[in-house]
Protein backbone atom coordinates (compact mmCIF):
# COMPACT_ATOMS: atom_id res chain seq x y z
CA UNK A 1 0.00 0.00 0.00
CA UNK A 2 2.97 2.39 0.98
CA UNK A 3 4.72 1.91 -2.78
CA UNK A 4 1.15 2.29 -4.17
CA UNK A 5 1.14 6.02 -2.45
CA UNK A 6 4.45 6.68 -3.05
CA UNK A 7 3.90 6.09 -6.71
CA UNK A 8 0.58 8.21 -6.95
CA UNK A 9 2.15 11.26 -4.90
CA UNK A 10 4.94 11.11 -7.68
CA UNK A 11 2.49 11.10 -10.60
CA UNK A 12 0.68 13.78 -9.35
CA UNK A 13 3.51 16.04 -8.23
CA UNK A 14 5.16 15.30 -12.23
CA UNK A 15 1.83 16.84 -13.75
CA UNK A 16 1.92 19.71 -11.35
CA UNK A 17 4.90 20.71 -12.48
CA UNK A 18 7.26 21.71 -15.62
CA UNK A 19 9.29 18.82 -17.17
CA UNK A 20 13.25 19.19 -16.73
CA UNK A 21 14.48 21.46 -19.75
CA UNK A 22 11.07 22.56 -20.27
CA UNK A 23 10.95 26.58 -22.03
CA UNK A 24 8.12 28.14 -21.65
CA UNK A 25 7.74 32.10 -22.29
CA UNK A 26 5.50 33.80 -19.38
CA UNK A 27 3.72 37.18 -20.89
CA UNK A 28 2.62 39.46 -17.89
CA UNK A 29 0.11 41.89 -18.99
CA UNK A 30 -2.69 44.21 -17.46
CA UNK A 31 -5.75 45.09 -18.40
CA UNK A 32 -6.12 48.38 -20.61
CA UNK A 33 -2.65 47.83 -22.36
CA UNK A 34 -2.19 48.68 -25.56
CA UNK A 35 1.02 46.79 -26.74
CA UNK A 36 -0.19 43.45 -25.24
CA UNK A 37 -3.20 44.53 -27.14
CA UNK A 38 -0.95 44.94 -30.23
CA UNK A 39 0.68 41.87 -29.57
CA UNK A 40 -2.40 40.09 -29.25
CA UNK A 41 -3.14 40.86 -32.66
CA UNK A 42 0.19 40.41 -34.46
CA UNK A 43 1.85 37.69 -32.91
CA UNK A 44 -0.26 35.93 -30.71
CA UNK A 45 -2.67 33.87 -33.35
CA UNK A 46 0.82 32.69 -35.13
CA UNK A 47 2.85 32.54 -32.31
CA UNK A 48 2.14 28.26 -31.15
CA UNK A 49 2.54 27.81 -34.80
CA UNK A 50 6.25 28.83 -35.35
CA UNK A 51 9.10 27.03 -33.98
CA UNK A 52 9.89 29.46 -30.92
CA UNK A 53 6.09 28.75 -30.04
CA UNK A 54 6.81 25.22 -30.09
CA UNK A 55 10.00 25.00 -27.87
CA UNK A 56 8.78 27.93 -25.50
CA UNK A 57 4.56 27.39 -25.19
CA UNK A 58 3.24 30.63 -23.88
CA UNK A 59 1.42 31.15 -20.54
CA UNK A 60 -0.12 33.94 -19.22
CA UNK A 61 -0.41 35.97 -16.14
CA UNK A 62 -1.58 39.05 -14.73
CA UNK A 63 1.77 41.18 -14.10
CA UNK A 64 -0.09 41.66 -10.08
CA UNK A 65 0.47 38.02 -10.08
CA UNK A 66 -0.25 35.42 -9.29
CA UNK A 67 2.12 33.34 -11.48
CA UNK A 68 2.38 29.87 -12.89
CA UNK A 69 3.49 27.27 -11.06
CA UNK A 70 4.44 29.87 -7.84
CA UNK A 71 7.45 31.33 -10.22
CA UNK A 72 8.33 34.57 -9.07
CA UNK A 73 10.53 37.01 -10.96
CA UNK A 74 13.56 39.01 -9.41
CA UNK A 75 13.37 42.21 -10.06
CA UNK A 76 10.00 42.40 -10.36
CA UNK A 77 8.49 43.39 -13.50
CA UNK A 78 7.12 46.89 -13.97
CA UNK A 79 5.94 47.08 -17.67
CA UNK A 80 3.47 45.36 -20.00
CA UNK A 81 3.93 43.29 -21.72
CA UNK A 82 6.89 41.76 -20.36
CA UNK A 83 7.77 37.83 -21.77
CA UNK A 84 9.94 35.90 -19.68
CA UNK A 85 11.71 33.05 -20.57
CA UNK A 86 11.38 29.94 -18.21
CA UNK A 87 13.58 27.04 -18.06
CA UNK A 88 13.83 24.27 -15.31
CA UNK A 89 11.37 26.83 -13.45
CA UNK A 90 14.07 29.56 -13.82
CA UNK A 91 13.99 32.89 -15.53
CA UNK A 92 16.34 32.79 -18.44
CA UNK A 93 15.74 36.20 -19.80
CA UNK A 94 13.30 38.35 -20.26
CA UNK A 95 11.55 41.57 -22.64
CA UNK A 96 10.01 44.14 -21.66
CA UNK A 97 7.85 45.62 -23.82
CA UNK A 98 6.55 45.19 -27.40
CA UNK A 99 8.06 47.42 -30.25
CA UNK A 100 6.56 45.43 -33.61
CA UNK A 101 7.12 41.95 -34.48
CA UNK A 102 10.85 42.35 -35.96
CA UNK A 103 12.21 43.23 -32.62
CA UNK A 104 10.38 40.74 -30.67
CA UNK A 105 10.96 37.62 -33.03
CA UNK A 106 14.98 38.64 -33.11
CA UNK A 107 15.44 39.27 -29.03
CA UNK A 108 12.94 35.88 -28.29
CA UNK A 109 15.37 34.55 -30.73
CA UNK A 110 18.55 35.25 -28.73
CA UNK A 111 16.95 34.46 -25.38
CA UNK A 112 15.90 31.12 -27.10
CA UNK A 113 19.89 30.82 -28.06
CA UNK A 114 21.49 32.08 -25.23
CA UNK A 115 18.90 29.24 -23.13
CA UNK A 116 20.97 26.94 -24.17
CA UNK A 117 18.49 24.46 -24.96
CA UNK A 118 16.87 25.57 -28.41
CA UNK A 119 18.86 26.21 -31.78
CA UNK A 120 17.55 28.45 -34.35
CA UNK A 121 17.12 26.87 -37.62
CA UNK A 122 19.03 28.24 -40.74
CA UNK A 123 17.59 28.17 -44.24
CA UNK A 124 21.32 27.00 -45.32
Amino acid sequence: MRHVLAFIAVLFSAAASPASGELRLVMLEQDGCAYCARWNREIAPIYPKTPEGKAAPLERADIRGPYPDGLSFKPSPVFTPTFILVADGRETGRIEGYAGDDFFWGLLGRLLEQSGQYQMETGE
